[in-house]
């Protein structure tokens, strides 16, 4: 099988990290749990909007973020019986090109460069499996669709869903 894996809030932890940042940054004490349903610029206030969508935009954002729980363990064991390929829609923030290559190098090197997919649209795919956690990207996908719980699509339910990387592992192990 060819299983195509989205990287932001998929394997590496976006929404937290602007969460992490605005708090920091605005001195505010927001949790993910309050933004269930909404990208995290809709949790602030309009005058700060501005502030999270720059985040990405940072040197450093996409090098320094987390680790989705689980996300290391599972890939290798799919990587291992299967086709993984890592597909993140960097071109839409150039500079994370190369934070992105250096993240996966760090956390997930048993997925060789070959197998990296750093691209601007996702629709270009096609092979059996896309997890990713955006319906746009999903939507056309050709395949089988799962959909990675992030806060902001808690309220999407017309995919297949895994919450963790448990569930990814009892579904495709």
């Amino acid at each position: 099988m060819v299983i195509f894996v989205d990287m932001d809030e998929v394997i590496a932890d976006a929404y937290q990290a602007h969460i992490d940042i605005y708090n920091k940054e605005f001195g505010a004490e927001i949790r993910a749990e309050e933004c269930l349903g909404k990208e995290f610029w809709q949790c602030v206030p309009e005058a700060h909007q501005q502030s999270i969508r720059n985040h990405t935009r940072r040197d450093g954002f996409f090098k320094n973020l987390k680790l989705i729980e689980g996300s290391q363990e599972v890939l290798e064991e799919l990587s291992r019986k299967h086709d993984v390929y890592i597909a993140s829609a960097a071109m839409e923030f150039p500079q994370s090109l190369r934070e992105k290559s250096d993240w996966l190098d760090e956390f997930f090197p048993f997925i060789p460069w070959q197998n990296r997919i750093l691209c601007g649209n996702k629709h270009v795919l096609k092979g059996d499996i896309l997890i990713d956690d955006r319906s746009k990207n999903l939507e056309p996908f050709d395949g089988r669709s799962i959909m990675f719980t992030s806060p902001h699509n808690t309220h999407v339910n017309t995919f297949e869903r895994a919450h963790t990387w448990q569930d990814i592992a009892d579904k495709l192990l």
